[in-house]
């Protein structure tokens, strides 16, 4: 029977969408650092920030594509040439990263601590992610969830969702390590077991590869999840990791092999 024996996943861009709250939490950034004269973000500015959130290698910078937005830049020459136009857009407003971070970081922390539920609750599950989650566990395969977020608020959502997944099997922020260095230890703790890992961003799976231990780990790119379509074009058969659907990852595990994409 094809499937893994052990299954990483990345959280957010692979379980969890959380563009309502990177939004939400961008805008209070921008408000504190930038200043804008209306408090209220522009009608449809959220709709042209999701597109963009692929872009954003660090929460800091989600103000700055906000600011580069209201400042006239097309959400085509942001997805074009964002590492390069973050040097610029921080020279023209005259700030640099750490006040975005300690806004960023600021917004998150009192949020939370004001009403976690409320901060939570702007966070979703992609369709079908759960219930899938669910019956992978009922066949026996361990999950793993491999993440940037705080391990203790991954928890909080999948208990939300119906999924009771043991607080050793969530590796987020507070490890303190590279995703390939949480998947090596993975690996060498269960050295026979067919390890998948499921991820939304190339970078976190190039590093992944260029790991020459780790080279029997199955590698799959979560099209669904916060990545362009250049990401994308990237899978071929040469590439070492495959494509993958919402509707082959809600299928079963034959299908997201079968044809090698």
């Amino acid at each position: 029977m094809v499937g893994p024996d052990i299954l990483a996943l990345d959280f957010d861009g692979v379980v969890c969408d959380g563009l309502r709250e990177y939004f939400q939490s961008a805008w209070k950034a921008y408000v504190e650092v930038f200043k804008p004269r209306d408090l209220t973000p522009p009608e449809g500015l959220a709709e042209r920030f999701y597109p963009l959130r692929p872009v954003v290698e660090t929460g800091w910078e989600m103000p700055l594509v906000l600011y580069g937005l209201l400042g006239g830049v097309s959400e085509q020459t942001i997805l074009a040439g964002w590492p390069e136009l973050v040097p610029e857009l921080l020279a023209q407003a005259g700030v640099e990263k750490a006040p975005l971070a300690e806004a960023m970081d600021g917004v998150r922390d009192r949020w939370i601590q004001a009403d976690l539920a409320d901060w939570l609750s702007y966070q979703r599950f992609y369709p079908g992610v759960i219930d899938r989650l669910g019956q992978a566990i009922a066949a026996g395969v361990e999950l793993v969830i491999i993440s940037t977020k705080e391990g203790r608020f991954i928890q909080q959502l999948l208990a939300q969702g119906g999924v009771a997944l043991p607080a050793d099997r969530i590796l987020g922020k507070e490890v303190k390590r590279p995703k390939y260095e949480t998947l090596r230890q993975i690996k060498t703790a269960h050295p026979s077991a067919a390890l998948w890992f499921v991820e939304d961003r190339v970078k976190a799976l190039r590093s992944v590869q260029q790991q020459p231990d780790l080279g029997e780990i199955k590698l799959f790119l979560a099209d669904w999840g916060y990545n362009t379509q250049s990401d994308r074009a990237l899978v071929s058969p040469g590439s070492g990791f495959q494509g993958l659907t919402l509707a082959q990852f809600c299928g079963p595990f034959e299908t997201w092999v079968a044809g090698g994409r």
